[in-house]
C-alpha cells in the first residue's frame, strides 16, 4: 500500500512546546536529559517541555508537558516563537516564556537527571540542542531590549 505521506513530511508536520522559565534573578531552569540512545538530545541540557499530541494546541502541549515532567502548575505563560529542531527530531518547537521562583530541587522529576538553574552567563558552559540555545538568545535578547 503506498502512503501519499511520506516519514519526511510527517516529521515536519510533528510539533512541539518547550518554556524558558526563569527566576526573580534571570536565572533560566534548564533539564539534563536522560543519556538514552532513543530520544532526541540525550545527555543535553534542554528545556521543560515535549512533542504536542494530537488534537492539543501548543499551550496546552506545555502546560501537560510542565505537570507531567515536573509537577509544575504555572499560571502565566506566554507565547514567543517558533523554532524547528533541524538537527534532531525535525519538530517545529514552540517557545514559551514563565517565571518561577520555586525550589527546582523539590519538583518530581519524572523525565531526565536533574532541574537547575542557571546564570544566563552560565550557559555557554552546558551542552545544550542549536535549536534551543538559538531559542533561549532570541529571549534573552528580546527581553535587553
Amino acid at each position: 500500500m503506498h502512503s501519499d505521506t511520506t516519514a519526511t513530511e510527517k516529521q515536519a508536520a510533528a510539533r512541539g512546546a518547550v518554556a524558558i522559565i526563569a527566576n526573580r534573578h534571570g536565572d533560566l531552569l534548564m533539564h539534563l536529559r536522560d543519556d538514552l540512545p532513543d530520544i532526541a538530545w540525550p545527555a543535553h541540557w534542554s528545556l521543560l517541555g515535549g512533542g504536542t499530541d494530537e488534537g492539543e494546541t501548543s499551550l496546552e502541549t506545555i502546560v501537560r508537558e510542565l505537570d507531567e515532567e515536573a509537577g509544575l502548575a504555572i499560571g502565566c505563560l506566554e507565547e514567543l516563537f517558533d523554532i524547528r529542531d533541524a538537527h534532531g527530531s525535525g519538530q517545529l518547537i514552540t517557545f514559551f516564556a514563565a517565571t518561577w521562583d520555586g525550589d527546582e530541587t523539590g519538583l518530581p522529576l519524572s523525565e531526565g537527571v536533574t532541574l537547575q538553574f542557571f546564570a544566563p552567563e552560565h550557559l555557554d558552559m552546558l551542552t545544550i540542542p542549536p535549536f534551543i540555545r538559538n531559542g533561549i538568545h532570541r529571549y534573552l535578547a528580546a527581553r535587553l531590549a
